[in-house]
């Protein structure tokens, strides 16, 4: 069985002095709601092996929040894709994924996110909040997953954590 979680960004700062769009902050807001889905996740008992974010400060930041909070020791990198690429782009990001990996988080924006969603569950139209997660589970190889190959397990916004 693999797990992917697919996490979007905090609520980020818009009344923030920041360059261009990749360097938006988080809003306070944005944190707490980071560390509340970092914990919902390791008590849901899928801590990621593997962390993949975009390069957007409010991305990385949602990780490595949610990261301390659910005490995951695990690694992070960094990727492009997940940032501009499209729902096929990562689809093939996942695909590489070592086969020894059994839980993998993907944290990125929307449209993706809710678009990625849908096209691995078969359809359906999620609207992912800031900071919200969902859990798809495979019972294929990474190498093997697509479009109509994921199942939805639970989606989770921080909302419902408070």
């Amino acid at each position: 069985m693999r797990t992917l979680l697919v996490l979007r960004h905090g609520k980020s700062d818009w009344d923030a002095t920041f360059g261009d769009d990749e360097q938006r902050p988080l809003a306070k807001r944005g944190k707490d709601a980071a560390k509340r889905i970092g914990l919902f996740i390791t008590n849901a008992g899928v801590a990621p092996d593997v962390c993949f974010t975009s390069p957007a400060a409010r991305a990385r930041d949602t990780l490595d929040l949610a990261r301390k909070s659910g005490q995951w020791e695990t690694s992070v990198q960094e990727n492009r894709l997940l940032y501009e690429g499209g729902v096929s782009s990562i689809i093939n990001l996942v695909r590489e994924t070592d086969r020894r990996v059994s839980t993998v988080l993907l944290a990125g924006h929307e449209p993706t996110s809710s678009n990625l969603v849908s096209s691995l569950i078969g359809g359906g139209r999620l609207r992912f909040p800031t900071a919200g997660v969902a859990c798809i589970q495979f019972t294929s190889a990474w190498s093997d997953i697509g479009p109509n190959t994921g199942e939805l397990r639970w989606f989770v916004i921080p909302k419902m954590l408070e």
